[in-house]
């Protein structure tokens, strides 16, 4: 065997690896440990935790439910003020959304069960749309939300709650001088991202978090009306190569500005930062390489 013949076979080898760990690394979990610095955060919610994932894409072929159950126990186990989902709970909402969201409700039982407040928005698969062109199932999304609601979970669609700490933990309520604002802006794709409606019950000066299933909606909010927002919908692009300045193969492989995962960088108007969950699940394969799964879990703090 010549030395080209090697090399080809050593590269075939080594690519295979990475194919056959693609398949198991979806099976890890990322707990992300951050701080979410928020203006006017009144002092009773200084060192809380807030926990955030997404994308479950329940329905597709080899989906990760596994992984999301067992996230679903470790984030009871962490007990966080409240928890945030930021959509994409099934991956084929038109054709058999009752049947995955009874699987959706087994899944999250561990963190129903412990009455640990939960809060959601909506994704494009939950208006069955796999791309942007595709016409928005409403009636669908309108389903998933009122079974989440069944489940205990409060889905925001461009609005938001007040939360306040009691002695029995986290609770929306009415506005006081203790209160942490929480908005959900609409899904991006079926149009319904309103952010100014979002955002317009919240006082210009108090605390709030902002949460979205897309990124690309962080755009659309006014300077310093989103000091600390979080978003999903891109999975961190699945693949993320090493060692090079922009990790995720969605950097080079499409013309507009991408926003992946992590704290994102010069993006959206002044006094706003964003976040991007890398979620659970997956978007067309079933693989994740060096792009485990997250949860991100925030420590609260006040802004300096």
């Amino acid at each position: 065997m010549n030395s080209l013949n090697k090399i080809g076979m050593g590269l075939g080898i080594f690519i295979l690896l990475i194919l056959v760990w693609g398949l198991v690394e979806p099976y890890f979990i990322d707990v992300e440990k951050e701080d979410a610095v928020i203006n006017q955060l009144p002092e009773e919610w200084e060192g809380k935790q807030i926990a955030v994932l997404g994308d479950y894409q329940v329905g597709m072929w080899m989906d990760n439910t596994a992984t999301v159950k067992k996230i679903s126990k470790r984030i009871a186990d962490m007990d966080p003020a409240a928890v945030l989902i930021l959509g994409d709970f099934i991956y084929n909402a038109a054709k058999s959304s009752k049947e995955e969201m009874a699987h959706v409700k087994e899944l999250l039982r561990p963190l129903t069960e412990k009455e640990i407040p939960i809060f959601a928005v909506l994704g494009n698969h939950d208006y069955a749309m796999k791309l942007r062109t595709d016409e928005p199932n409403r009636k669908s999304a309108q389903n998933i939300a009122s079974e989440l609601n069944d489940m205990g979970i409060e889905v925001l669609h461009n609005e938001s709650v007040a939360l306040e700490l009691t002695e029995n933990g986290v609770e929306p309520g009415n506005a006081t001088e203790n209160s942490l604002y929480l908005a959900g802006i609409g899904a991006a794709w079926p149009d319904e991202a309103q952010p100014d409606k979002a955002l317009e019950a919240i006082p210009e000066t108090e605390a709030r978090m902002v949460m979205m299933h897309n990124p690309d909606t962080f755009a659309k909010l006014e300077a310093g009306s989103a000091p600390f927002a979080v978003a999903g919908h891109t999975h961190g692009g699945q693949v993320r190569i090493p060692f090079t300045p922009q990790s995720t193969w969605m950097t080079y492989a499409k013309k507009e500005n991408v926003h992946a995962d992590g704290w994102i960088e010069d993006y959206g108007a002044a006094g706003n930062k964003l976040y991007v969950n890398r979620g659970i699940g997956f978007s067309d394969i079933p693989i994740r390489i060096n792009c485990p799964p997250e949860v991100t879990l925030f420590t609260l703090k006040t802004a300096s």
